[in-house]
């Protein structure tokens, strides 16, 4: 009885499976993400299956602001062609540059299958290990003022963080509000937000990204000097002494006649006011050698003065 009923079912098992659809072409990678080092090789992974043509076409293609042919009509194309290899629908770059990296679509066409197209997307990322830094640090700066180093490099992929040294000595990120200096690991800033004398020494910066050896910049010495307020105040005071005593000496000399027209007395006072004001400038310039602050000196041409006379008159 059991053999009897079976054989009722069985040819109704074989017409449903003589009806049912094959599968259609289908297509599939292993890594849709592939990350190699700069000049090693990448492995660009497309497997497919069809339901009926077996013989069906392969295209890879790279997208970007256009889309390129990178294997058509069985040979690869433009910059991959020599460098470039394909088993079955898997494709192998050579020694990849940054160039390659992006986007990548592998394409199977099979028009003798119900569904005729299929594909599947491959992201190329190309690793470059740290390049010597470039690092912009000052020589010399003055006590209380703020101050920056730079370090920079902009060939590593992915962006490199950054270590700061001082004296061949790693520096520690500071670790309370109150610190004296901050350290930006991810864009090379180093900022002291008031330096003193002990901030002195010699700086170097090493850059590093995990993909290859670290690499650091020659280290240069910062020198941080006192400014010298006394000297300062008292090179001022002298210059805003004799400015003040040349415009009021000469107005009460004008008021007396002593500038009338043919009198000698006029030449005589400006050209003292103009020995005055060139000494000071002198005092000046030897305060700004000893304390090293920057300023803009007093006027010290003819014609400055003749506008301060002709002012005062």
């Amino acid at each position: 009885m059991i053999m009897e009923g079976t054989s009722l079912y069985l040819p109704i098992v074989i017409l449903l499976m003589q009806c049912s659809p094959s599968a259609p072409v289908t297509v599939s990678t292993s890594r849709h993400r592939v990350e190699v080092q700069e000049f090693s090789d990448a492995v660009l992974s497309c497997t497919f299956r069809t339901e009926k043509d077996q013989n069906p076409r392969i295209e890879w293609k790279k997208k970007g602001k256009d889309v390129s042919f990178v294997y058509y009509e069985g040979n690869f194309r433009g910059p991959f062609e020599g460098r470039a290899k394909i088993e079955g629908a898997t494709v192998t770059l050579r020694r990849v540059t940054q160039d390659d990296a992006g986007e990548y679509r592998c394409e199977i066409s099979a028009p003798q299958d119900s569904v005729s197209l299929g594909e599947t997307n491959v992201t190329l990322k190309v690793l470059v290990p740290p390049h010597t830094p470039s690092c912009d640090i000052p020589s010399s700066a003055v006590t209380g003022s703020v101050v920056q180093l730079r370090c920079r490099d902009q060939q590593s992929i992915p962006p490199a963080t950054y270590l700061w040294f001082k004296d061949s000595k790693p520096m520690s990120p500071p670790r309370h509000a109150n610190a004296t200096y901050l350290i930006d690991a991810h864009t090379g800033l180093l900022e002291f937000r008031s330096v003193a004398k002990e901030d002195s020494g010699r700086y170097s910066c090493q850059a590093s990204n995990n993909v290859g050896p670290a690499k650091m910049c020659e280290g240069k010495q910062l020198t941080i000097e006192d400014i010298n307020i006394t000297a300062i105040v008292a090179g001022v005071g002298v210059v805003v002494f004799l400015v003040a005593a040349c415009s009021c000496g000469g107005l009460l000399l004008h008021r007396n006649g002593f500038f009338s027209p043919g009198h000698r007395g006029r030449s005589f006072w400006i050209s003292q006011c103009h020995g005055a004001a060139h000494i000071s400038s002198q005092t000046l310039h030897r305060t700004e050698d000893t304390s090293n602050v920057s300023y803009i000196t007093p006027p010290q041409e003819p014609q400055d003065f003749k506008h301060t006379q002709s002012f005062m008159l």
